[in-house]
């Protein structure tokens, strides 16, 4: 479990840069499974070490923003078919 993982203070920056990095996802999008790989990438960067605040945001904003393209290209292809 993620909490015998990590320190109390070091999952509230996790749980904050998570928000954070949500916010940049669109509306209307598949926020459940969106929010899990963005989280996995925060974790993952947690792991490392590197777990300020900064690093994990950009953690989180750098899935979302993967996400999002990736969305963005499958609604374009799906759209020219």
């Amino acid at each position: 479990m993620i909490t015998d993982t990590f320190d109390r203070r070091t999952i509230a920056k996790m749980e904050v840069a998570l928000e954070r990095a949500c916010l940049l996802l669109p509306a209307g999008s598949e926020k459940h499974n969106a929010r899990r790989i963005i989280a996995s990438k925060i974790i993952e960067c947690a792991n490392r070490g590197e777990a300020t605040l900064s690093r994990l945001t950009e953690a989180g904003y750098a899935s979302a923003m993967q996400l999002t393209a990736s969305a963005q290209y499958i609604g374009r292809k799906e759209a020219a078919n």
